[in-house]
């Protein structure tokens, strides 16, 4: 079993970076984890709503190109499916029993992701209905895989 993050933009800040860092290394046991960081497109100040689609769809591109045929995608998503952390460890427990040998969560830049990216997507999941820093949802999406992963091995896990 491996999963992986697909995420546009760079963890510039040291604090999310050595969190994201210390779950990732904790993941590690359960099996393999992968975290790809893809460039964010630089969005001109005052940009049109078209100006903002061509950035989103070229970022959805970058995002679509490190997604094989076979993986199962789950896009992040404000009006995506939302669990508890017990309710996701047994989803993603289902996933695996039904043979999704690779899992992939993605989160888009700062627009959004592109409607191919969603359209490819198997499922959506969504952390909350606001919206987060995508540093910091990272790091969020990293911590309740954690979780999971330890509810799914019958470990105890702070409540």
């Amino acid at each position: 079993m491996s999963m992986s993050i697909i995420a546009v933009g760079r963890m510039k800040e040291k604090p999310y970076r050595a969190m994201a860092d210390e779950y990732l290394k904790r993941l590690s046991r359960y099996g393999r984890f992968e975290e790809i960081e893809l460039p964010d497109l630089p969005e001109p100040q005052n940009s049109s709503p078209a100006i903002e689609e061509q950035i989103r769809q070229r970022e959805g591109e970058s995002i679509l190109a490190r997604i094989k045929p076979g993986d199962h995608v789950i896009a992040l998503t404000i009006p995506g499916k939302r669990w508890d952390s017990p309710g996701l460890s047994r989803h993603l427990d289902e996933m695996m029993t039904r043979g999704a040998s690779n899992i992939v969560f993605v989160i888009g830049g700062s627009l959004g992701l592109s409607d191919k990216v969603i359209a490819r997507a198997d499922e959506e999941l969504s952390m909350s209905p606001m919206t987060f820093p995508h540093q910091l949802a990272r790091v969020m999406l990293l911590e309740q895989l954690y979780r999971a992963m330890k509810i799914r091995s019958g470990e105890r896990y702070h409540k």
